[in-house]
């Protein structure tokens, strides 16, 4: 019975078969063997022990273990047992000197790898496209919007450049955040190491190297919680920037806006209604995105455990480390999508930007008569009235200004139509996009050194 729609709709294969419990066992089985490895190498197991025990982690299969656990009520005490009795006198150290949550989160450690390798991956390929959109539309004027209102001309090119930003900073807060995350924890009951007497550190360090990851510096019966909650509060914060995205694209969409949309090819808009398109894509990512920055809360309340620890934090970590990864998986690959398949249209562009005939260059009115010596509240003041005037009038923004002799006495009606001309308005963009660019191939270096 399928129950979790991660199970069938959401999340890539990929992601999924890092959280699917047989291979949440098997990872948990090969950290036994490295410790096995590691009590060989310090002379407490033998070579043929390691060889048998290491030759029948593929017997064992989750079912018996969860029928195990049903009985002795513990999941690893269950695997365990599972996999000494299996390898007969070869099991006897299996485990030895370890507590449940250092083959656990050490594991935990090894999924986290693999999990942001396949998001950072997936970031890199949303942000080559919006490196190319900001390049490819760096000259497409549009109308730059606050509040919802026409504010002042900007360029599409500069929008994206503004999302290769932001997705840039995402890659490099997650890419950093492996350093806390992605380590072993292998320090027995409380974290002190007791029960390997003096050989913990160099069996830590022996596990250390077998997984290829470093260790935690101290920790208690747990890896601090801190880094999980880091990590998925950084996902949040990566979800919550692809659904401005998406929020962009379902505004711009609306049939009078209709700068960009979906590209919805054969995709069926409305059971009733046959002429929608409507942005599902988009709606999609703002849904599921929703449901990420819900689990960062449950994410920070697992820092505080009791002491050397408590359970508290597993029951909600089993759900939502994860529904997490599996869900942030959904919303780049839907990001993807949508970004691979963007209809732009270009005339719709030219026909918003001057939909209020002129006054989204007020500002550039106020400012060149500020430069030209009158006051700039009085500026502000005359450039206000005259697009109260165009409200009322339906006259253009140009042509009231050439009736008011105080702006006239300053400009000649050329000066004013270089001044109120929406491309002579756009400032330093083209520095601002390639500044953007620059940031991101930087970031991306820093991700490939890693």
């Amino acid at each position: 019975m399928e129950i979790c729609p991660l199970d069938w709709r959401y999340g890539s294969k990929e992601m999924r078969e890092i959280f699917d419990k047989e291979n949440v066992l098997r990872t948990r089985l090969n950290v036994e063997i490295a410790l096995l490895k590691a009590l060989r190498d310090v002379g407490l197991v033998s070579e043929g022990d390691v060889r048998i025990a290491e030759s029948k982690i593929k017997e064992v299969k989750s079912s018996e273990v969860e029928d195990l656990e049903s009985k002795l009520g513990h999941d690893v005490m269950a695997m365990v047992v599972t996999l000494a009795q299996k390898s007969g006198d070869a099991g006897r150290f299996v485990h030895f000197g370890a507590t449940s949550y250092d083959i656990v989160d050490t594991a935990n450690a090894i999924l986290f790898r693999q999990a942001i390798s396949i998001i950072e991956s997936k970031i890199i390929k949303i942000l080559d496209i919006l490196s190319n959109y900001s390049n490819k539309y760096r000259d497409t004027i549009m109308v730059g919007r606050t509040h919802g209102q026409h504010a002042l001309p900007i360029t599409l090119g500069f929008k994206f450049a503004n999302y290769l930003y932001e997705f840039s900073r995402s890659l490099e807060r997650i890419n950093e955040s492996k350093e806390r995350v992605i380590r072993i924890k292998m320090a027995g009951a409380v974290g002190t190491m007791a029960g390997w007497g003096n050989k913990g550190i160099e069996i830590e360090q022996i596990i250390s190297k077998y997984l290829d990851m470093p260790s935690h510096v101290i920790s208690t019966q747990v890896a601090p919680r801190d880094g999980f909650a880091e990590v998925i509060s950084d996902l949040a914060i990566l979800s919550a920037v692809g659904e401005r995205l998406s929020l962009e694209v379902r505004e711009l969409m609306r049939p009078e806006i209709g700068e960009i949309g979906e590209g919805v090819g054969e995709r069926v808009g409305s059971s009733t209604m046959p002429q929608k398109e409507n942005p599902v894509t988009a709606e999609k990512i703002t849904g599921l995105s929703r449901i990420v920055r819900s689990f960062v809360s449950a994410s920070i309340e697992n820092i505080p455990l009791w002491h050397e620890r408590d359970l508290t934090n597993s029951s909600s970590e089993r759900i939502l480390i994860s529904h997490t990864f599996i869900i942030v998986d959904e919303i780049l690959n839907s990001l993807i999508e949508l970004l691979s398949n963007l209809r732009v249209n270009i005339s719709n562009m030219e026909r918003n930007l001057y939909l209020t005939r002129g006054q989204i260059m007020a500002e550039s009115l106020m400012i060149n008569l500020t430069l030209r010596g009158m006051a700039r509240h009085e500026a502000h003041r005359l450039a206000s009235d005259i697009s109260k005037e165009v409200r009322t009038t339906g006259s253009s923004f140009l042509d009231v200004c050439l009736k008011r002799e105080e702006v006239t006495k300053i400009f000649t009606e050329r000066e004013l139509r270089e001044i109120l001309d929406p491309k002579n308005y756009l400032g330093e963009y083209n520095k601002l996009i390639d500044r953007s660019i620059d940031y991101y191939n930087q970031v991306r270096k820093q991700v490939k050194q890693i």
